[in-house]
C-alpha cells in the first residue's frame, strides 16, 4: 500500500491509506497547482 508522495514543488504528502493519500494529493493540487489534475492511478504511480 502506498501512503507517501513527494510533490515536485517540495511538499511531502502522507495518508493513512491510498484513498486518503489520493484525497490529500488532489486537495494539494487544487490549492497549490490549479489546472493540474491527476487521476488516482497517476497519483499512485508516483507515490511510494
Amino acid at each position: 500500500m502506498k501512503t507517501r508522495l513527494n510533490c515536485p514543488c517540495g511538499e511531502y504528502i502522507t495518508g493513512v491509506d491510498e484513498d486518503d493519500l489520493v484525497e490529500k494529493t488532489k486537495a494539494h493540487l487544487a490549492d497549490k497547482h490549479p489546472g493540474h489534475d491527476y487521476s488516482r492511478d497517476e497519483i499512485l504511480f508516483i507515490a511510494y
